[in-house]
């Protein structure tokens, strides 16, 4: 069963979060990581993107690092963007670093559930998000559906005309 969050509790982190670790991040401007990290840039976010095959490169102009513990601190929140299976690694390395990096809070994206490694960063005093998207309810609680497609003209409730 999905865990329910309060509106109130969800819009408390984002509002609280500065910079953001975004463990699973492309550099291929189609994928929703790469749409997710640079919609929370424009939204006034620092986004570090994680993913040790690019490290080094640039991703929307931050650096790629391999890991958390290779990322410069601080940053507060830490979004799995990988499947759930790897959110237990994930999480097993951002409690890890959490006093050195400042973390508070994992996020795991739409589709990523990990109740084990809920659990466990929960046990180490850090907030716990599963199966929801940071852009996405930024979008919902501050009322941008347009990033959603809803203003682009793309999705429209009139009849075609032929």
């Amino acid at each position: 069963m999905p865990e329910i969050y309060a509106d109130s509790d969800i819009l408390r982190i984002l509002r609280s979060v500065k910079t953001i670790a975004l463990v699973g991040a492309s550099a291929k401007w189609q994928r929703p990581s790469y749409f997710a990290m640079k919609y929370l840039q424009t939204k006034g976010y620092r986004v570090l993107p994680i993913n040790p095959g690019l490290a080094g490169q640039e991703i929307l102009g931050e650096t790629v690092y391999a890991s958390l513990a290779d990322t410069p601190g601080p940053f507060e929140m830490v979004d799995v963007f990988r499947n759930s299976a790897a959110a237990m690694g994930v999480t097993e390395d951002a409690i890890a670093l959490a006093s050195e990096k400042g973390i508070r809070v994992i996020w795991m994206q739409l589709g990523v559930e990990n109740p084990e490694a809920a659990a466990l960063a929960r046990a180490a005093g850090l907030e716990v998000i599963m199966d929801r998207c940071p852009k996405i309810e930024f979008g919902r609680l501050n009322a941008e559906l347009s990033w959603g497609g809803f203003d682009s003209g793309v999705i429209t409730a009139r009849r075609r005309r032929v």
